[in-house]
């Protein structure tokens, strides 16, 4: 299959990406027998993918980085790079491409010096003779200090260098920055096409891939592991039940306490899967003797290991908590839809009863009044206030 098959929904993008893919195939065609590159390429040196959270702002990134890498014979016929079959795409996808550098993190942000070290990577020359390509899928969390440095390489770019950055909107990224790449912005994929790849890509019966995908509202990521996990349909069940519990105080304090207990679990949880192997294997590279005894010097690289599984955690208990506020805040939004008698869908219909209920003791300003209280409580996250405060805030707010 081509590697445009993983968008979904997204065929104007999908149409921009092929054009830019096939003119920087001729770009890179002109430049090895010596001739002009041609004019009017669409193909440029920096893309800025926007769109909301499961909207496929990486697959997009990802898919393009293939088609720039596409060494199929087809093209000389004509065809569209990205066959998804030839030995660039498939190291491109899989992420052994030597060409291909994807950056994703998992802590809280990216910092100038794992900025300045793509910014070195960026000045190589391509390996492969194609394109030196740097995909950064959270280009929303560079520091201030990071995204200045990584503004002098777009500026100054290397001339076979592209960078591909994603973020959910172009505030995300400094003002110039985005006025030096080129803008796409995807938009959320209708609930019919993402149940079809649920039920194509990953086996899921077509009515538990719609019901998934609707109560997600198109969000492909989470909609498959609604899907195919228990454990996230449980924590989705019981984010959906606070709006009947904050009727007191007492309640609200209480479901504030479980909300943030059930984030900081699934923190541990990661740390029990992810940093006892990471620790163990980190200890074996450093050559510790037999009963756990670490060569002298080695102190300090541990101290940073441990130092960074803290800000995974950390990122882990917000990233857990986002996703209950995501849920509320869908909750809400269904419940405004049946307050205003609104010909829109209601995602969350198997707690339609709930929903009734919470519409008819209420108002619409109410409702808007809550709904901004979780958003409220989603920006205090950003800026690092304690997740219980927070939460018990917006609780509080939910019950007036």
């Amino acid at each position: 299959m081509a590697v445009w098959d993983d968008l979904v929904g997204q065929t104007r993008v999908e149409e921009q990406l092929a054009a830019a893919a096939r003119d920087a195939d001729a770009l890179v065609t002109a430049h090895a027998a010596g001739e002009p590159a041609p004019e009017a390429s669409k193909m440029t040196h920096a893309w800025l993918f926007t769109g909301p959270p499961g909207s496929g702002r990486a697959t997009a990134a990802r898919a393009f980085a293939a088609a720039l890498q596409c060494v199929s014979p087809d093209r000389a016929m004509g065809g569209i790079p990205g066959c998804g079959f030839c030995d660039g795409c498939h190291t491109t996808l899989v992420g052994t491409h030597a060409d291909v550098e994807i950056v994703r993190t998992d802590l809280l942000s990216i910092g100038v010096k794992e900025t300045r070290e793509l910014v070195r990577r960026a000045q190589l020359s391509p390996a492969g003779g194609r394109w030196q390509v740097i995909v950064l899928e959270d280009a929303d969390r560079l520091t201030e200090g990071a995204g200045n440095v990584l503004l002098k390489a777009i500026e100054e770019p290397a001339p076979r260098t592209v960078w591909l950055l994603c973020t959910p909107s172009i505030e995300d990224v400094l003002p110039t920055i985005r006025s030096r790449c080129r803008l796409l912005t995807l938009r959320t994929p209708p609930v019919e096409a993402v149940a079809d790849v649920l039920v194509r890509r990953d086996g899921i019966e077509p009515e538990a891939a719609y019901a998934a995908a609707r109560a997600t509202q198109g969000h492909i990521d989470r909609a498959r592991r609604l899907a195919t996990d228990e454990r996230a349909r449980a924590r989705r069940a019981v984010v959906l039940k606070l709006p009947l519990r904050v009727a007191d105080v007492g309640g609200c304090l209480k479901a504030a306490q479980e909300l943030v207990d059930a984030a900081a679990e699934d923190a541990k949880q990661v740390a029990e899967e992810v940093d006892v192997k990471e620790t163990e294997d980190m200890k074996a590279a450093l050559g510790a003797a037999q009963g756990g005894r670490m060569p002298r010097g080695t102190a300090g690289v541990m101290k940073d290991l441990e130092e960074r599984q803290k800000r995974r955690r950390t990122r882990t208990q917000r990233d857990s908590l986002d996703l209950a506020l995501t849920d509320l805040t869908g909750f809400y939004r269904d419940v405004l839809a049946l307050q205003l008698r609104s010909r829109s869908a209601i995602a969350n219909v198997d707690v339609r009863d709930a929903l009734e209920r919470i519409a008819g003791d209420s108002t619409p300003e109410r409702t808007l009044r809550r709904i901004e209280a979780i958003l409220a409580c989603r920006d205090a996250l950003d800026r690092n206030v304690a997740p219980l405060l927070a939460v018990e805030a917006m609780t509080m707010a939910l019950r007036e």
